[in-house]
C-alpha cells in the first residue's frame, strides 16, 4: 500500500501548479492533504476511483485537511472529538479492517511562540487520541506536524533553538509520542541521513539552497515496523512550500 501526504498550502493554488499531474503519476492508495485553505463547494476536483473526505476549518481560507482513498473505509471521524480542538479542520481518521489512517495538520506555535501553550495542549490531546486508536488496531499517522525532531531534521539547528517548530517543548512532545509505541518511518529507513527536508521558507531562495526543515511525517505504530517497505521525500515536486512525503508498506 502506498500513501502520500502533502501540505499543499492552498489546494486551489497548487491545482494550477501541477497537482493533478503528480496525483495521477504517483497513483497512491491513500492521498492525504493538509492546509487545503478552502470551504465546501469552493473547488471542483475529479478523482475517479477515489473516495474523498474533507474537514474544513470554520475560518475561511485557513487550515483544513482532506483524504482521497481508493478503498472505502469502515468509518470516518473528523477531529479529535474535543470542541476546543475541532474548529480548524485539522484531523481526519479513516478506519479499515486492519488499521487506521489519520491525517493531521498540527497547529503552529507561531512567531514569538504566541500559540505554544495551545500547541502543547493539542499535542497531549492528539497523543491520547492516537494511543486510544492504537489499542484497537495499528495506526498510520501522517501530516505536517510542525516540528523538526532532531538537529539533522533542519539545516540550521543552532540558529533555531528558540524558534517555532524547534523548541525543546515541541521536540520533547515528539520524543514522547515516539516513545509511546510509534515509529518515525523516514528515520526507520534513514536514521542518519542529513539534508532531507520537506519544507522551505519562501524567503531568500531557501529551497534552491536546500535550507529547509523536515516537518512532514509518516508515523506508524511500532507493531507495523516489520511491514514497512520504504519512505520517500519528493523534494523535486514543487507547487507548495512543502513537498509530498510517501510511505509504502505491506498491509
Amino acid at each position: 500500500m502506498k500513501l502520500i501526504s502533502w501540505n499543499v498550502n492552498g489546494l486551489r493554488a497548487v491545482m494550477k501548479k501541477g497537482f493533478m499531474e503528480f496525483f495521477a503519476a504517483v497513483d497512491a492508495d491513500v492521498f492525504c492533504l493538509q492546509e487545503i485553505k478552502l470551504q465546501e463547494g469552493q473547488i471542483e476536483i475529479d478523482l475517479p476511483g477515489y473516495h474523498a473526505y474533507w474537514n474544513y476549518a470554520h475560518k475561511k481560507g485557513y487550515s483544513g485537511t482532506a483524504i482521497f482513498t481508493k478503498k472505502e473505509p469502515l468509518s470516518v471521524q473528523y477531529g479529535l472529538g474535543i470542541e476546543e480542538h475541532d474548529t480548524e479542520g485539522r484531523l481526519i481518521t479513516l478506519e479499515y479492517e486492519t488499521h487506521f489512517v489519520v491525517t493531521v495538520y498540527t497547529p503552529n506555535s507561531q512567531h514569538g511562540l504566541l500559540r505554544l501553550d495551545y500547541r502543547l495542549l493539542w499535542e497531549e490531546a492528539l497523543l491520547s487520541y492516537i494511543k486510544g486508536l492504537d489499542q484497537q488496531k495499528p495506526v498510520i499517522l501522517c501530516g505536517d506536524l510542525n516540528v523538526a525532531h532532531q538537529e539533522i531534521d533542519l539545516k540550521n539547528p543552532k540558529a533555531n533553538l528558540k524558534n517555532s517548530g524547534f523548541t525543546p517543548e515541541e521536540r520533547g512532545k515528539m520524543t514522547q509520542f515516539l516513545n509511546s509505541g510509534f515509529v518515525d518511518t523516514f528515520r526507520h529507513f534513514y536514521p542518519e541521513q542529513t539534508g532531507s527536508y520537506s519544507w522551505w521558507s519562501y524567503r531568500s531562495n531557501c529551497r534552491e539552497k536546500n535550507i529547509g526543515w523536515r516537518i512532514d511525517y509518516f508515523i506508524a505504530s511500532r507493531t507495523l515496523a516489520s511491514k514497512l517497505a520504504d519512505a520517500k521525500i519528493h523534494s523535486g515536486i514543487w507547487g507548495s512550500d512543502h513537498c509530498p512525503v510517501e510511505l509504502t508498506l505491506h498491509i
